[in-house]
């Protein structure tokens, strides 16, 4: 018999959320998002529609609750806009960490093939993106686009290490494709705890920060920070910045842009402001996704404040999934990665499978659920068939064409398969049903990270995602010709440097 659907358990026993009156409070922007005013015109670049990408730090496939009823998290903004559009229920990060899947949003390419081969960059590492590589910033701004990002880079400033923030960041963002980028250098717990804009430091780190590791959730490492920088004041700084780019961008309308908006949380540390403590049923994470939705919600309820949104490509997901520990389920009456089995930095599904929403008026249906799989690779190759351009051998060579799925069109499979990364470097390949994965244990932050084989027996994982979704039974022995051929598959792609032709 199959297992049953992480969203088709038994309600968890937790505290009663007024969430008719929280929506009230927070949710006006998400109210407004429902009520369109459809005789607004286009803007004046048709077949050519912006492009928001809102890429969420650590946040669950379960914690939006339009994803997972049993969320003890409200998120009526995500829940709106996942009722403006398509939500996809099979969405993968290329890695159970953020780098790597950063990477591979940027460049439509797995990480593993450049100079990255496993784990994450820090705060002080070089630029990790290849000289030349297209990039889907690049790609645009050479069809016309104007480009711009904000927010928790994480793929390297410069090119010694550690970075000089003395010097120019180059190369960075503005090497890459964007015209214009503000943000964060690497993740919000890790220093030097600055901002910076376009290739520069907007005030140096000159205040040793001790930092943080108590209580739970409440950790950022300890190094240099810039006087002015706050770190509970991050998230809703880099959503005005988003917001001020909007605005900016109305007085533009003949151009058409990207706006790549990388929020650093709800990645640790778990700091949400005054205002959302208590507004969730799952302590500080729980409060600090409340405030995610809400800085969600900002730039949407922009969108539609400024006419924009009817000729906008906007998508709401996730770089992996949340590190929400087997001690925190414990805690708290929420499951922040439904009932996948483990957590963010694993080779399980918990690690990679991610909440992915994509909004087009006009385009794609509204309210509607795809069971595609997809992976966050697939941006450059989605993109560039919306302009009808191909892509050269050399870029996006793990990038697929999500269009024909989003427009709901009838089409054979996009993605035959998907490889996997987790943390510690252990590799998946999916087909259809079958997942394989290179070694036991969960490759990440779930122990055992790593299992030697018994003498003699399984070298690895594999299972029938169809029958066992919660990846509990390993048909590893009983199907050594699945494990030969889903091998000899992923040592194919590994050496070919491509999977999408």
């Amino acid at each position: 018999m199959k297992n049953p659907s992480p969203l088709n358990r038994p309600a968890l026993d937790r505290p009663t959320l007024d969430r008719r009156a929280f929506c009230a409070q927070l949710g006006a922007a998400a109210c407004l998002l429902g009520a369109r005013n459809l005789v607004r015109a286009a803007a004046g670049h048709p077949g050519k529609p912006n492009v928001v990408y809102i890429l969420a730090d650590d946040l669950g496939w379960g914690d939006m609750d339009v994803y997972n009823p049993h969320s003890a998290v409200p998120t009526p903004h995500c829940n709106a806009f996942a009722k403006q559009g398509m939500r996809f229920t099979d969405m993968h990060a290329s890695s159970a960490v953020c780098t790597p899947s950063r990477y591979s949003i940027l460049t439509g390419r797995y990480s593993w093939r450049g100079r990255l081969k496993k784990g994450v960059l820090n705060g002080e590492s070089p630029d990790l993106i290849e000289p030349g590589r297209m990039t889907v910033p690049s790609m645009l701004k050479a069809d016309g686009y104007y480009t711009a990002g904000v927010g928790k880079w994480h793929l390297g400033l410069g090119n010694a290490e550690p970075t000089d923030y003395t010097q120019p960041l180059v190369p960075g963002p503005n090497s890459h494709g964007f015209d214009y980028y503000f943000g964060i250098p690497a993740s919000l717990d890790m220093a030097p705890y600055l901002y910076f804009e376009n290739d520069h430091t907007v005030e140096q780190p000159t205040i040793p920060d001790p930092g943080s590791k108590t209580p739970r959730g409440y950790f950022w490492r300890p190094g240099l920070r810039a006087p002015h920088f706050q770190i509970p004041e991050v998230l809703p700084t880099l959503t005005g910045k988003a917001v001020a780019i909007l605005r900016e961008r109305a007085q533009h309308k003949d151009q058409p842009f990207f706006l790549y908006v990388a929020l650093p949380s709800p990645h640790t540390p778990w700091v949400p402001l005054p205002e959302y403590k208590g507004k969730s049923g799952a302590g500080d994470y729980g409060d600090y996704v409340v405030e995610v939705d809400t800085m969600i919600g900002r730039v949407l309820n922009t969108l539609h404040q400024l006419g924009m949104d009817e000729n906008t490509l906007t998508v709401v997901t996730s770089d992996n999934g949340a590190d929400w520990k087997l001690e925190d389920i414990a805690l708290y009456p929420h499951r922040a990665n439904a009932d996948w089995r483990g957590e963010k930095a694993d080779i399980w599904e918990a690690g990679h499978r991610i909440p992915f929403i994509a909004r087009w008026p006009g385009r794609i249906p509204a309210n509607t659920v795809c069971d595609d799989t997809g992976s966050l690779t697939d941006l450059m190759g989605t993109l560039a068939a919306i302009l009808h351009r191909s892509l050269p051998p050399d870029a996006g060579e793990d990038s697929f064409n999500l269009l024909p799925a989003l427009l709901h069109q009838p089409h054979a499979p996009i993605r035959k398969d998907i490889i996997e990364e987790s943390n510690a470097g252990m590799f998946s390949i999916r087909e259809g049903d079958w997942k394989l994965e290179l070694g036991l244990g969960s490759g990440g932050f779930t122990a055992p990270e790593h299992v030697d084989p018994a003498p003699g027996g399984v070298q690895g994982q594999l299972y029938n995602l169809a029958d066992d979704p919660h990846e509990f039974y390993n048909l590893w022995a009983q199907r050594p010709d699945i494990v030969n051929r889903l091998t000899a598959l992923l040592d194919q792609y590994k050496e070919s440097g491509h999977t999408r032709y």
